[in-house]
């Protein structure tokens, strides 16, 4: 089965209307000016705090301002975590003490009032815990894999490393470890920790511990170190005040065109809204929220009247577990809604490359017709693997889902860091991204 969509014939017209989205979204876009309000006025958005709040109620009163034929909120549950004060971290030894940059990872239980102070204990990978087992008892484990540099897909090179991050704690803890200490996710080499959310699993309340990233610089100082550890004596020493607050309550903001021939095949196009608390969320996932927002406003501006219907969400807690994403999804199919496509944008601001498609063969074939249309701009990409991590729970066998590929080389100096600031952010390459997303959509619509 596939999609009978209605642009599977490249003409002359679509690629002047392509031509137009472009032109409307280098002279005339709104996502920078929005980006600018979402990360500066509003700031980091991390779930259940006010900022989210303020965020959603931003969201929902623009949208209002496009004058489309439908805005509303969908409530949704999500966690409430709090970091506290800042994190501190040193490297002690008979020689002096070296403070280190951390951040307490996402989730995590904080430290005693006093701070954990240890001998450590360095490995790379989870299965080396599990065969130390009790010789990381009283100890810190300190994950230190970087993100492999061969791969040429940051994307790739961040998922063959996060496991130590999302499960290094509770693997430790589960042998006695008193904390752990994880590598940031990362390329670059410098002093700015990453955050990301880590999960304590099935393993009991008293084996819980406390977990932080460490810079890369701090990691390789810290390994460093190790190699002469009896010499020098070394110790780890951190503190965090971290918690966990009861479930709160955010929103989906959603808001959509109906379809003049098919209003009830449903198309797509979101980011998330909220964002980690360090930094202002710009490239993640601010970019992605404002690309989203651009596609809609680009149709009415240039009264492009979609077929099928047309939907933005800006997804409540996606770092937190996807909680918009799953209800989102849930209420789809209790309305018995029928996404044919949904397309995300959550890899950051930088320039377009093009897409990842997770589809059949039937409508990946129909999808490379357009590919022509996209060579002038230096959009190249039209691969097999792609999405985004809200759009998950939509897919099914013969609908398609999509995520816009920006080039990814830069992604992870920003990723969940106070680094990822407006100002990391270029207008041309973000104004680049909504045109490239609007004009897909405006294939598939």
């Amino acid at each position: 089965m596939y999609i009978n969509l209605s642009g599977q014939t490249v003409n002359k017209n679509d690629s002047t209307i392509v031509r137009n989205i472009y032109t409307d979204a280098l002279t005339n876009g709104k996502s920078y000016n929005w980006l600018h309000y979402l990360t500066k006025r509003i700031g980091a958005r991390l779930a259940g705090s006010e900022a989210d709040n303020k965020a959603v109620t931003w969201a929902k009163a623009e949208l209002d301002k496009l004058a489309l034929d439908k805005v509303w909120l969908q409530p949704v549950t999500i966690p409430h975590w709090e970091r506290g004060a800042k994190e501190e971290a040193q490297i002690r030894t008979k020689f002096g003490k070296f403070d280190v940059d951390i951040c307490a990872l996402g989730g995590s239980i904080a430290t005693p009032e006093s701070g954990i102070l240890a001998e450590v204990i360095e490995v790379q990978s989870l299965k080396e815990v599990e065969d130390l087992g009790d010789k990381v008892k009283g100890k810190i484990v300190f994950y230190n894999r970087a993100m492999p540099i061969d791969k040429i897909e940051t994307m790739k090179a961040y998922g063959a490393s996060v496991d130590q991050r999302v499960y290094g704690a509770s693997v430790a803890g589960k042998y006695g470890a008193l904390g752990a200490i994880v590598r940031s996710m990362s390329h670059k080499l410098d002093n700015v920790p990453h955050t990301g959310t880590m999960r304590y699993g099935e393993i009991t309340e008293d084996q819980k511990i406390p977990t932080a990233a460490i810079s890369t610089n701090g990691a390789e100082m810290l390994s460093k170190l190790l190699e002469e550890k009896e010499k020098v004596e070394l110790r780890f020493y951190f503190k965090q005040n971290c918690r966990s607050l009861p479930d709160a309550q955010s929103f989906n903001v959603i808001g959509e065109i109906k379809g003049a021939e098919f209003p009830n095949e449903i198309i797509l196009v979101g980011g998330h809204l909220d964002s980690w608390d360090l930094g202002e969320g710009a490239h993640d996932d601010g970019a992605g929220v404002v690309q989203s927002m651009e596609v809609l406003r680009q149709f009415k501006k240039l009264k492009i009247r979609p077929k099928r219907t047309l939907r933005v969400v800006l997804f409540a807690n996606e770092e937190f577990g996807l909680s918009g994403g799953k209800a989102y999804a849930a209420e789809a199919e209790k309305m018995n809604e029928n996404h044919i496509v949904a397309l995300e944008s959550d890899s950051g601001g930088f320039s377009p490359r093009g897409f990842g498609f997770t589809c059949n063969d039937q409508n990946y074939n129909q999808v490379l017709q357009w590919k022509s249309i996209f060579e002038p701009y230096n959009i190249h990409i039209f691969a097999r693997g792609g999405g985004g991590a809200d759009i998950g729970p939509l897919k099914k066998d013969d609908n398609i889902l999509l995520g816009l590929r920006p080039d990814s080389q830069r992604y992870f100096d920003y990723h969940h860091t106070d680094a990822d600031v407006f100002e990391a952010v270029n207008k041309r390459e973000l104004e680049l991204g909504a045109a490239t997303m609007t004009s897909i959509i405006y294939l598939f619509i």
